[in-house]
């Protein structure tokens, strides 16, 4: 009985407040846990609180605790803050498209490559236009430098590179009769009559197709000392560094073992097998590392999707192709100035070329370029003292605003509190 008259003396809502009891039984309800239904999950068990009188705990780390480590992550969270987030170049930045009508300028390839298992002996650098002829006034200062299997540097100043030329020799041509006619050993042809260097000798047999095996029974080979260059080189690496400047079409520049040489106005280069396998290069090891490829100047912003990219040959004798779309850029600075340049996208296809004459490919690092039609423009610009005046405005206004918010809320508190205060007394 007298538990039925404490239920019905302490009747709940649907809400579960407690409705009418004594002062003990409101008591014991805000102290007493509520009761769950059979089978309801159990809930979450609360932290104590602290007891009368005690001074809180510290603050969980990252939240806005007092002391110095506090208030350094609240202003670290505030500086994060942006109600209307944006990148540079939305408000500085402004972007336009246009047709490309430029003629007769010069593109500027700046490059890179490092090649940790391919001597510089061996290595070519050439350019050619889109029909597959070599670039003709092509200016450049294109530089090799010999790397140890670590990619430290063997010689302390790198060797100057001409375009589908090889190195200086080491000794001196005008010790030689300039007048002189030495012997192709049996390659001469209606082009080559007088192989005077090892590279004329070379370059005949190659035309005749035949294999250049021992340079050592050369006489031209032995003296220009061919064959220690080869073999002083042969676990080097090489880091071809520097910038082309070519005429502004389409065409392609690439990195490739052998000599390069015009055939009937074409484009070859005749490296055969044997001379590799003379040296112990029968493995051609075209793996590379682009430490830098751009196709003019840097600008704010400007990605370079190559830079960076290392490349591992999984197989022998490979062939790379990188397919380079380039778009013309002009970057126009808030000082005046003019930044002609280029952007560029990329793709890359990989192949084995087995064969290092004919359809199969030659193994080497090709990069394919063509010009865009159109041409992007970026305009720096600075805000308007306008805009900067009405910002101003608006952040001005937005503390009024804030600052009567404030003074409302706190005037309406106080005058509720002192209500309350004034009820209580005539009570």
């Amino acid at each position: 009985m007298s538990a039925q008259s404490a239920s019905l003396g302490c009747p709940s809502d649907a809400g579960g407040r407690w409705q009418g009891g004594s002062e003990e039984g409101e008591a014991a309800a805000t102290t007493a846990p509520p009761r769950r239904r059979p089978g309801a999950p159990a809930p979450p068990r609360q932290p104590p609180r602290p007891a009368a009188g005690t001074a809180p705990g510290p603050a969980p780390e990252g939240g806005f605790g007092s002391g110095p480590r506090g208030a350094m992550d609240s202003l670290r969270r505030l500086k994060r803050f942006d109600a209307f987030p944006k990148t540079l170049e939305d408000f500085r930045v402004h972007p336009e498209l246009h047709v490309d009508k430029s003629r007769g300028d010069k593109l500027k390839i700046n490059l890179d490559v490092i090649f940790p298992h391919m001597p510089c002996a061996y290595l070519s650098i050439d350019a050619m236009d889109v029909a597959g002829e070599q670039q003709l006034d092509v200016e450049h200062n294109l530089f090799k430098q010999r790397l140890d299997r670590a990619g430290n540097r063997v010689t302390p100043e790198a060797e100057r590179h001409e375009l589908g030329k090889e190195e200086e020799k080491v000794f001196d041509p005008n010790a030689l009769d300039a007048d002189r006619c030495e012997s192709c050993y049996g390659a001469e042809s209606e082009d080559i009559r007088c192989c005077n260097t090892c590279d004329d000798v070379r370059e005949a047999y190659r035309r005749r197709g035949w294999a250049f095996k021992n340079p050592d029974t050369i006489e031209q080979c032995k003296r220009e000392g061919f064959s220690q260059k080869m073999q002083e080189q042969k676990n080097e690496g090489c880091q071809v560094y520097g910038f082309l400047e070519v005429n502004k079409v389409a065409g392609n520049f690439h990195f490739a073992p052998g000599k390069s040489f015009q055939q009937s106005h074409v484009h070859v280069h005749a490296v055969e097998i044997h001379d590799l396998q003379s040296f112990g290069l029968d493995n051609i090891n075209m793996t590379h590392y682009i430490k830098h490829l751009s196709f003019g100047r840097d600008y704010p912003g400007i990605v370079n999707p190559l830079d960076g990219t290392d490349v591992t040959a999984q197989q022998a004798s490979m062939m790379f192709q990188y397919f380079v779309k380039v778009v013309p850029t002009v970057y126009m600075k808030v000082d005046g100035e003019v930044v002609r340049t280029n952007q560029f996208s990329v793709t890359r296809h990989e192949k084995i070329a087995n064969g290092l004459l004919g359809d199969q490919g030659l193994p080497g690092v090709f990069v394919l370029y063509e010009l865009s039609p159109m041409m992007v423009k970026l305009t720096e610009k600075h805000r308007s003292f306008t805009h900067f005046l009405t910002g101003v405005c608006a952040i001005v206004g937005g503390i009024f605003t804030v600052a009567g918010f404030i003074d409302s809320l706190i005037y309406h508190s106080a005058r509720a509190i002192q209500k309350k205060i004034e009820l209580g007394k005539t009570t």
